[in-house]
């Protein structure tokens, strides 16, 4: 028996954004930084540990909302439009930064990145559901869903009838696209309250994943806290909760890594550094300055002034800190083997976008 587990969540979830009656809309651009910087990167992963022969496993929540833009054509269009325009632009900057060395390395970098994500999306034929579903085919995956409209169930339960549909809606559109009913689910907002899990049994969901307070204040309490699944009495189905120190770790800008100074700066955009004349045609229709995704500075320190990005420093960072969270999940797994007499089970779940943003 090992000494103890690790599960990796990540929840992939977007609000639902589609204005046909605008060429362009602000809100979209959302769907599609995430997925060059998130999704992409994601399946590009994954295909590279398959092919190397890597034994990995992940759980990953794909919300209806998320799934319905993602396989709609129009958002798929736009999509590839959206890409376009990045890669004309990262051409661009590739011209325009000649004669200043690191910063035309960072064009290219760029360049590379939108070529390999124009190349990915075509070759699932702009249809990244099928591609996750490849990969839960071949089980190293395990996607989960979550509710209908991501809608908060605490506050939803004045209405059981809203509850259920949640959730029966949910699980007839992951039924219709990965050809099977989910096991799991990802509760929106890590949201649970008393009976919800009956719900759930109906539905045929086995476990759910739930904030650390649904655990630790459970009735009765649980001996083991966050550290192992609780079945809930009436229905048998399993609640799985946040481990806040392996949290902590990842996403909180004082004690964990995102802050590190190698990391790249989100906030710096050439969307809003470069000549407006220069950079319109890759902005607002109104004119108005947004985000691109070509970044070229990285966080550098608490202060307005920021250093040039280096990735080779940033990639080596994230190997360090990548090393130092498994040794510490190591060191925390021996602590709670000695302490609770069983195998700790340690749940780290993140949203997946803010990988892209941070990473």
């Amino acid at each position: 028996m090992a000494s103890g587990y690790l599960a990796l969540v990540l929840h992939a979830h977007l609000p639902f954004v589609r204005h046909p009656e605008h060429s362009h809309f602000l809100e979209e651009d959302w769907l599609y930084e995430a997925i060059t910087e998130t999704y992409i990167p994601l399946i590009d992963i994954f295909e590279g540990l398959v092919n190397d022969g890597v034994a990995f496993r992940l759980t990953m929540s794909l919300t209806p909302p998320l799934m319905s833009m993602l396989l709609d054509p129009l958002l798929q269009s736009r999509y590839w439009r959206n890409l376009g325009e990045l890669i004309e632009l990262a051409e661009m900057e590739v011209e325009r930064t000649a004669i200043e060395p690191h910063f035309n390395y960072l064009a290219r970098f760029y360049l590379d990145r939108f070529l390999r994500a124009r190349e990915i999306f075509s070759s699932y034929g702009g249809n990244l559901v099928a591609a996750f579903r490849k990969f839960q085919d071949l089980q190293v995956l395990e996607i989960v869903t979550c509710g209908a409209t991501h809608g908060f169930l605490p506050l939803l339960q004045v209405q059981p009838a809203a509850v259920r549909a949640q959730i029966m809606v949910a699980v007839q559109h992951y039924e219709k696209h990965f050809g099977r009913k989910p096991k799991g689910i990802w509760l929106p907002e890590c949201g649970y309250f008393p009976g919800l899990d009956e719900v759930l049994h109906e539905a045929g969901i086995r476990y759910f994943f739930t904030d650390s307070h649904g655990i630790l204040y459970s009735t009765p309490r649980s001996r083991h806290g966050v550290h192992a699944p609780l079945y809930c009495p009436a229905s048998g189905v399993a609640a799985f909760a946040r481990d806040q120190e392996s949290s902590r770790q990842v996403w909180s800008k004082d004690e964990g890594y995102p802050g590190d100074y190698n990391y790249r700066e989100f906030y710096r955009d050439v969307g809003y550094d470069l000549d407006l004349e220069y950079i319109a045609p890759y902005v607002q229709a109104t004119g108005e300055r947004k985000n691109t995704g070509i970044k070229y500075y990285r966080v550098t320190g608490k202060t307005n002034h920021k250093e040039p990005y280096n990735p080779y420093w940033a990639g080596k960072k994230a190997e360090e800190h990548a090393g130092h969270f498994m040794w510490c999940r190591e060191r925390q797994i021996e602590y709670l083997a000695n302490t609770m007499g069983r195998s700790p089970l340690i749940v780290s779940p993140y949203d997946a976008e803010l990988f892209g943003h941070w990473w």
